[in-house]
């Protein structure tokens, strides 16, 4: 005997069901996770202290003398941006350059970053932190007495790294703490860039999860997704075939 289209149906609906459960558990255990969390918390607001501000009284070199300086050993297409900064108690300017590259072809270019630090007072352009100033700076700009755990020196990072995309190098200084939280100090930025916590970590993770990009995290129109939603639909519809199959109402 012919299998009827009701059985077809009622076996497509158990099929997607535990194809597409684990996702929607995922999915569930994320909201949840996201609804009842503290985004501060996650962010590790509460553990950052604010960056000692400035004296009025101080005395600054004009940003157009050290752009000088800077030519006379790099070229200089752009300027980013020219930040007065503290390092440490000291006054500093961050500039940040573009130098376009002539490359193989006569009509492209590769544009190459620059940072630089330079003392706002002297005009004296420094190199990178180093090691011990990188942990001082992660020091004074987390609250409380933290105890140091280690320190990596990071000059590349993966995908699925908790510092995918910040600014290379940096140094990687991670406390004994109860959120065992590690703060990124871009070494030629002179300043902290992120701070990231066990919180965190989870609420990445489940992000990932909820929005099924297992690279970038944030691509919400992937491939992937798409298919589960359709799928998703597809589970429902049959759901309610099936109801409507088996009612006595329709009978």
């Amino acid at each position: 005997m012919a299998k009827s289209k009701h059985f077809y149906i009622r076996k497509t609906h158990r099929w997607l069901g535990i194809f597409l459960g684990v996702q929607f558990l995922l999915w569930t255990a994320g909201g949840l996770y996201f609804s009842w969390s503290n985004i501060d918390e996650v962010h590790g607001d509460f553990q950052k202290r604010n960056a000692p501000l400035l004296s009025s009284d101080i005395t600054l070199v004009s940003p157009s003398d050290i752009l000088g300086s800077i030519r006379k050993i790099h070229r200089i297409d752009s300027v980013v941006s020219i930040q007065l900064i503290e390092i440490l108690g000291k006054p500093f300017y961050q500039i940040r350059c573009i130098s376009a590259l002539q490359s193989h072809s006569m009509h492209q270019h590769d544009l190459k970053s620059m940072n630089h630090l330079a003392n706002a007072e002297t005009g004296a352009i420094r190199g990178p932190l180093t090691k011990d100033e990188a942990i001082a700076v992660a020091i004074s700009r987390f609250s409380g007495a933290p105890k140091l755990k280690s320190v990596e020196y990071l000059t590349e990072t993966n995908k699925h790294h908790e510092y995918r995309e910040g600014i290379l190098p940096a140094y990687a200084v991670s406390f004994e703490h109860p959120t065992n939280t590690t703060v990124y100090v871009a070494s030629e930025l002179g300043t902290v860039q992120k701070f990231r916590n066990d919180k965190w970590r989870l609420f990445d993770l489940l992000w990932m999860t909820h929005t099924m990009d297992y690279e970038s995290r944030d691509n919400f129109g992937n491939l992937l997704l798409k298919i589960f939603s359709i799928l998703g639909v597809a589970t429902v519809l049959s759901g309610f075939v099936l109801f409507f199959i088996s009612s006595k109402w329709f009978r």
